[in-house]
């Protein structure tokens, strides 16, 4: 079942989260993850949900999310990026809508 990786983000070092940008992409791909979303603009439709950024990652499956974001390949960007910005980060499991399972 496919996983995703959801991040709000609040940049507080726009140089060093510029440099985690163009690192943490080939550890995402060598562990089959991708982009799905990765910044825009975000609009809050209802509730208080202040995001400043947002990045969402798929993965073929939540053993492999956690792989990546433990792994020697991430680390160094992800202290990239706790260093230049305020995150949140939830995994979640689940497969296409529609089935269903909702």
């Amino acid at each position: 079942m496919a996983a995703y990786i959801v991040v709000d983000i609040e940049v507080r070092d726009q140089p060093e989260y510029e440099k985690y940008k163009s690192v943490a992409p080939e550890s995402i791909r060598k562990y089959g993850g991708k982009y799905l979303v990765r910044g825009g603009e975000v609009q809050t439709l209802e509730g208080e949900w202040p995001l400043q950024r947002l990045v969402m990652l798929e993965f073929p499956d939540a053993l492999r999310a956690r792989a990546w974001w433990n792994s020697v390949e991430y680390r160094p960007a992800r202290e990239l990026r706790q260093r230049a910005a305020r995150c949140r980060m939830v995994l979640l499991e689940g497969g296409p809508a529609g089935r269903g399972e909702d």
